[in-house]
């Protein structure tokens, strides 16, 4: 009798301990499926939001952290988690917008123009939407006095720096060449950062070089100090040609004195705004809600980096080439700044 006692005793324990577990299992699948509802849920009030700029020591890099801390502590729903993610750049955040990995991305408006319509590289249209126009990107060709180059045809037969490799600026380089009557194939091409383009004309590695970014840029200053300087002129009618064929480009002029032995204001270009860019099909309300946010405290992006100040009613909506989100049009329309 003791030994059924026993037994039954036993039997109870066991059939309690996987009712148990059984019930544990059932529990904490439940809080992970109640959880990626949660982050997937575009009406919950807990959400995660990346934001993917560029490799650090760039604007991109900056400014994009500026817009994530700026959103993060403003947000309207205090459930926003709003993190900034150091990539490659806009190539890869084009592709990862489309893919679902990021929420929003600093990008270039030029490579976005063609990643838009699957032209040049880009094999398919990639669907993404401007939420922005942010930062001019101003477009500089450098070469030292000494060389003898003083027009972009001068680059026939010469080692010319294009910029890092696998960043992009064929996209807006390659239009640039053509207008003035020059291809990659008339030169030979050297791919290496700015500052590295600027240790390539110190030492005749490269007989010019491209540099661009917000005025003023900081490797065409540390060329204009180190050495003597020619900024090689954009012919008229072929700027004229890029304006007409692409709205990403449009005139900039650098005022005098910004770079040593740069006495004349200088005609240059934009070459591609730096814009903040989503997917297609972005939740309207999420969009809306960031670009609400994001514009309304614009001061505090300033403060973090002066790239911030073209966060105005002008620039903003500027069109660039790439179609806006309706949730940032619906923002725009709301403070009466949209113009179709």
């Amino acid at each position: 009798m003791k030994s059924v006692v026993y037994y039954l005793s036993i039997i109870c324990v066991i059939f309690t301990f996987g009712c148990d577990n059984a019930t544990k299992r059932d529990t904490t699948q439940s809080q992970k499926t109640d959880t990626a509802e949660l982050v997937n849920d575009p009406t919950s009030k807990r959400r995660y939001i990346s934001v993917g700029t560029a490799p650090a020591g760039g604007a991109f890099f900056v400014v994009g952290s500026a817009i994530a801390e700026v959103v993060a502590g403003n947000a309207p729903n205090t459930g926003w988690e709003v993190t900034a993610e150091a990539t490659k750049g806009t190539q890869e955040n084009i592709r990862r917008i489309v893919s679902g990995e990021l929420e929003f991305a600093l990008a270039n408006a030029a490579i976005s123009y063609f990643a838009s319509r699957g032209e040049g590289a880009w094999e398919t249209e990639h669907a993404i939407r401007n939420v922005m126009t942010l930062a001019p990107n101003v477009g500089l060709f450098l070469t030292p006095q000494s060389s003898g180059v003083r027009t972009i045809q001068d680059f026939a037969g010469k080692r010319i720096v294009v910029g890092p490799a696998g960043a992009g600026f064929e996209y807006f380089l390659r239009p640039i060449l053509a207008a003035h009557g020059v291809t990659y194939d008339d030169f030979t091409p050297i791919n290496s950062t700015y500052i590295g383009a600027v240790d390539l004309l110190a030492d005749g590695s490269a007989a010019a070089a491209f540099i661009g970014g917000a005025v003023p840029t900081p490797a065409a200053t540390q060329a204009s100090t180190s050495q003597d300087i020619f900024f090689i002129p954009f012919d008229a009618a072929a700027k004229q040609s890029l304006f007409a064929d692409y709205p990403f480009f449009n005139a900039i002029t650098i005022p005098a004195n910004t770079y040593k032995g740069q006495t004349e204001p200088f005609a240059s270009m934009n070459v591609g705004a730096m814009h903040l860019i989503t997917a297609e099909g972005a939740d309207e309300d999420m969009v809306y809600a960031f670009t609400k946010t994001l514009y309304t405290h614009r001061a505090e992006v300033v403060k973090r980096h002066g790239a911030g100040k073209a966060i105005n009613p002008t620039n903003v909506v500027k069109n660039t080439g790439t179609a806006f989100h309706p949730g940032a049009i619906r923002f725009y329309q709301e403070i009466g700044i949209w113009n179709e």
